[in-house]
């Protein structure tokens, strides 16, 4: 029998490991949005008698047998520092799908990408303001990016359920891919020369991406030779002073028509 090529192997490996993957979300909120999606696979529920009855709605309604345990036997397997109101869900990270499911369709299409935004907390922030804001989806990439942790559930304050989270393979493919749909695709750069606004005036209407680097290093090249446009926030001052979950809220609030 002919031995499989290693690229075969690697990614049918990639493949079993990620379908064995399971999230531990944590905290009364996390773990009630959850519950209440019937897109999320639930495997098992861990709580505390009195979290069991602030979340009793959530679980009659999900089906989910919740294991209750003694507070001082408490001891799930998440980060000792977590703070889990009692409350522990394993679950299989949601599938989303892809661009042409997600970024199409909406009446004023806005997309935020992340360049190496790795920090769970910003993450969560950043999905949690893409939903209040309207936006079709948030895109990481399989590396370098925030995978789903109850860390980034805990922040995200439910947003995770509801706020399409996409990790594609190549950031800069993913941009000309959102380019080809018809995107207008501005990198957020402390040093651009144009605002959000200038780049923007008469075209608010248009499907516009935002792409936000890490604090600190920013946008890698390859991102701003992708881009159409680098852009700054107007008066933002020093761009790198603003935290990025802070700079994607605003970004794509000026990007909105108002």
């Amino acid at each position: 029998m002919s031995k499989k090529p290693k690229w075969v192997v690697e990614k049918e490996q990639a493949k079993k490991a990620a379908s064995a993957e399971t999230v531990w979300l944590f905290g009364l909120h996390a773990v009630r949005d959850a519950l209440l999606n019937p897109e999320r696979e639930k495997l098992r529920l861990m709580v505390t008698q009195n979290a069991e009855a602030k979340l009793a709605d959530a679980i009659a309604q999900s089906g989910v047998e919740a294991e209750v345990i003694d507070p001082r036997k408490f001891n799930p397997p998440i980060d000792k520092q977590s703070v889990h109101q009692g409350a522990v869900l394993e679950v299989k990270p949601l599938n989303w799908g892809g661009l042409d499911e997600n970024c199409i369709g909406a009446e004023v299409p806005r997309v935020l990408l992340l360049d190496r935004v790795t920090d769970p907390h910003n993450v969560g922030a950043i999905l949690r303001s893409a939903e209040v804001l309207g936006a079709s989806a948030v895109i990481g990439t399989r590396h370098n990016s925030a995978p789903e942790t109850g860390a980034l559930a805990k922040t995200a304050s439910g947003a995770l359920e509801r706020q399409p989270y996409l990790r594609m393979r190549n950031l800069a493919d993913t941009i000309v891919e959102l380019q080809r749909m018809g995107f207008l695709v501005l990198g957020l750069d402390g040093e651009a020369e144009q605002t959000i606004e200038t780049v923007l005036d008469g075209r608010k209407g248009d499907p516009v991406a935002l792409v936000l680097g890490a604090e600190g290093p920013g946008l890698r090249q390859k991102t701003k030779e992708t881009v159409d446009h680098l852009v700054k926030i107007d008066a933002a001052g020093g761009f790198g002073s603003l935290n990025v979950s802070n700079a994607a809220a605003i970004a794509l609030y000026a990007s909105l028509p108002r």
